[in-house]
């Protein structure tokens, strides 16, 4: 049987009059591969840190049974980790204007520095690009002890993760499985539910029509007439007594099933919204930016030089890249934001029909922190309340929620609330800065659906391959100082590059074989001693022969 590491017994933690914990038992073993999953605000990052020691719960106790390493969502370390694990993450050294890619790099490289048996991971990759991603997958894959990862990445959890923990209320609901196969298992389930509620109502209301049906049998069953003689009315009266008394008694037998019928919850659904956004204003042109970027510099360090792209109107366009490699700096200039040390020197179109919105990555500056979540997104907001509410419902934050003070909220709830207010609004043009940080994996799937359906003008920057798989239908990858442009899906370009390097290494190939006929020419001109010439045509006719095969 494997080691227990942890057992954490009877954890409740409150916030303020809100019970956010109440685990009753949660085991962790020697090996074991978790993902820690729930919405915004249930909860995850203050289980990790119970868990790690660092916050104390109000009540239950922990039991840790061998060394854990925890690796933050945010924030600076100042341990540089082993150089070997450093060189890997090429995590820099400690410095002012470490970009948040960087700190992150910093944040892992000194716990996993630490080998210890258990590691608590929370949001490892934020900030992170996607080889940074790939070198963390490539590192937890063969990581030696146990693990709990709390990410959005579901490609990273879906290859690390075989058991799931769901933090919900509080409460914590244990899957043997991948984070895929919970999913799969909450849609059966749901669908499941919907089915027997729809039993269950229809049920209820035949029993209730059939209910209805035996009171009005009973009511109509007709008196003795004034005229009738005595004895006649007495067999008529008899006869009256006995058809309500059965009419009664099986309106009672139906009553009785209608009350003895197992009651059947609803399932909660996710609200559904009928209209695309952005349309409010349509552009009418095909192009809604055009960009020729001869420079763009950020202090002494050349980021991009004679490079142009579009914007076709309506495209879905992902801006991918290296930390690193300007793409924050390229969005906010387009959107005319001014920056410390950052110089452009180009052209940059904007259709006039357009109107652009921009999400920062620092977001909060965008709310007023005083107000509460549903007027900050009504100050912009196109829509009546009624579709304000149900965009916040269908990105997660429902019920009272909604009237809560941005202040007291967290981050990923923040960037709910900026990106609800973005979609609502006139906007047709969108710039949007890695949206997905700190967002649930909920939350995630219902902005992608919002983002496919979005009528105006999308470009993005997010290293989240699923993310950009399900939104982008074109990408702009910034790389060596340039960008380049592929008119289609992260698959589609992917597979372009699979059959490039395929055609690339069939060349090289080729040229091999060519070079070594060549050779063998020069040697059936020039034999040496000790040479057959019977062998050496044979060789060459057979290496002639595998240079037409691979031509043809």
């Amino acid at each position: 049987m494997s080691k227990l590491l942890l057992e954490a017994v009877h954890i409740q933690k409150n916030y303020a009059d809100r019970l956010v914990l109440d685990v009753d038992r949660l085991c962790i073993y020697d090996g074991e591969r978790i993902a820690l999953i729930g919405e915004n605000g249930a909860g995850k990052s203050t289980l990790l840190s119970i868990l790690a020691g660092e916050t104390e719960p109000d009540s239950g106790h922990v039991r840790r049974g061998a060394p854990l390493a925890f690796i933050r969502q945010s924030g600076e370390t100042r341990t540089d980790g082993s150089a070997r694990v450093r060189s890997q993450f090429r995590a820099p050294e400690d410095r002012e204007g470490l970009s948040g890619g960087e700190m992150t790099r910093r944040r892992l490289s000194a716990a996993l520095s630490e080998n210890a048996p258990l590691l608590l991971a929370d949001e490892p990759t934020t900030d992170l690009d996607a080889e940074g991603v790939e070198r963390l997958r490539q590192f937890l894959s063969s990581y030696p002890g146990a693990l709990v990862l709390v990410s959005h990445d579901r490609s990273l959890l879906n290859a690390l993760c075989t058991r799931v923990l769901h933090l919900e209320d509080g409460r914590l609901t244990d899957f043997p499985g991948t984070y895929a196969e919970y999913r799969a298992e909450q849609r059966r389930r749901r669908e499941f539910q919907q089915f027997e509620y729809d039993r269950y109502r229809a049920e209820k209301a035949r029993l209730k029509a059939l209910a209805q049906q035996k009171a009005e049998w009973a009511a109509s069953v007709k008196k003795a007439p004034s005229r009738m003689g005595n004895s006649e009315a007495r067999l008529h009266t008899r006869e009256y007594t006995n058809a309500v008394l059965r009419q009664s008694a099986a309106k009672k037998t139906v009553q009785d099933r209608l009350d003895r019928l197992e009651k059947k919850e609803r399932p909660r659904e996710d609200p559904d919204i009928r209209m695309a956004f952005g349309a409010a204003r349509p552009i009418e042109a095909r192009t809604a930016m055009s960009v020729s970027c001869v420079r763009l510099q950020a202090g002494d360090r050349l980021l991009i030089s004679d490079s142009g792209f579009t914007l076709p109107t309506s495209s879905k366009t992902a801006l991918t890249g290296e930390n690193g490699t300007g793409k924050t700096t390229l969005l906010r200039t387009l959107r005319g934001a001014e920056q410390k040390a950052v110089r452009f020197t180009g052209d940059i179109r904007i259709n006039p029909g357009a109107k652009i919105g921009y999400f920062d990555q620092d977001h909060a500056r965008m709310l007023d922190p005083d107000s509460a979540a549903l007027a900050n997104v009504m100050r912009s907001s196109q829509f009546p309340e009624s579709t304000a509410r149900t965009v916040l419902a269908r990105l997660g934050l429902r019920g009272d929620a909604v009237f809560k003070p941005v202040r007291v909220l967290s981050g990923g709830e923040r960037a709910k609330i900026a990106l609800a207010g973005l979609l609502l609004s006139d906007v047709n043009l969108l710039l949007l800065d890695e949206p997905t940080n700190h967002l649930d994996l909920f939350t995630m799937e219902a902005l992608e659906e919002l983002l496919r359906n979005y009528a105006g003008t999308l470009l993005f920057v997010s290293h989240d391959r699923a993310f950009v798989s399900s939104v982008a239908d074109r990408i702009l990858t910034v790389s060596g100082g340039s960008i380049s442009a592929f008119e289609g899906t992260l698959e589609q370009m992917e597979k372009e590059a699979r059959r490039s390097r395929g055609a690339e290494k069939e060349e090289l190939d080729i040229l091999t074989l060519e070079m070594r006929l060549a050779a063998l020419a020069a040697r059936m001109a020039s034999p040496r001693r000790g040479d057959r010439p019977d062998q050496l045509n044979a060789e060459y006719e057979a290496l002639a022969d595998k240079i037409r095969e691979r031509k043809h």
